[in-house]
């Protein structure tokens, strides 16, 4: 079935993250096909004939199962993410399509070494790239710095911390704004990434829009070349 085709995807598990993050699991039949980076649109329909669209990003790595995972952030007066955080739950059929996008993604193929910069929800893609290299290449450095306002709003944390402390070649750079110091991404931070990483071969920078455009720029001012940062922006 083409990616442009809308079809239902039952929800099998619902679990939470965060305080306003939810993970949920959608039954597809393209659980083993998709790009780690890739993601799908979810459209509501109402009674009237109303829609509402929006775009998610996958969490989960390509591999069998027949599932998919993504993980969706409640947002103030948010149409679709507000269904998803009080009303969804297991067994409700979902429209979707997808998967969807070709620039910002990574595999096994395209090797290393490999700097994640996300910010917030911006994780979520990154997440799929690193469970990906977790299973399939995991002799690719890698390197994420992940900026996120408190410890409490970090997705995946545990997850996150268990990787940078058991799985050789990864390293984790948690910045947390609102708390301790208030650390946002800096050039320091940039360089120390580098430092434990080398020149990367590939980045990827998922997150805000003003925080794609800053993190961009210290990349670029850490001497990495344009063409091997890619980016994604999430809303405002």
């Amino acid at each position: 079935m083409p990616w442009t085709a809308w079809r239902e995807a039952p929800i099998t598990a619902v679990a939470p993250v965060t305080p306003r993050v939810k993970s949920f699991r959608l039954a597809v039949d393209f659980a083993d096909r998709f790009r780690a980076g890739q993601h799908v649109d979810l459209r509501l329909t109402a009674e009237d004939g109303y829609q509402a669209q929006r775009s998610y990003s996958i969490a989960s790595a390509p591999e069998a199962g027949g599932t998919i995972e993504l993980m969706i952030e409640a947002l103030p007066d948010g149409e679709v993410s507000g269904f998803f955080a009080e009303v969804a739950a297991v067994g409700d059929a979902i429209e979707l399509r997808g998967p969807i996008g070709g620039a910002f993604v990574w595999g096994p193929e395209d090797g290393g070494p490999l700097l994640l910069v996300g910010g917030g929800s911006g994780v979520v893609p990154l997440l799929a790239m690193l469970r990906l290299r977790a299973l399939a290449a995991p002799e690719v450095p890698c390197r994420l710095i992940y900026s996120v306002r408190g410890r409490a709003e970090a997705i995946a944390l545990a997850e996150l911390e268990t990787r940078a402390r058991d799985e050789r070649g990864f390293g984790l750079s948690l910045l947390t704004t609102r708390e301790g110091a208030g650390r946002r991404i800096d050039a320091e931070a940039v360089a120390e990434a580098l430092a434990d990483l080398g020149n990367p071969a590939h980045v990827f920078v998922c997150g805000s829009n003003p925080f794609v455009a800053a993190a961009a720029d210290l990349l670029l001012g850490a001497g990495i070349a344009p063409g091997r940062i890619r980016t994604e922006r999430f809303g405002g």
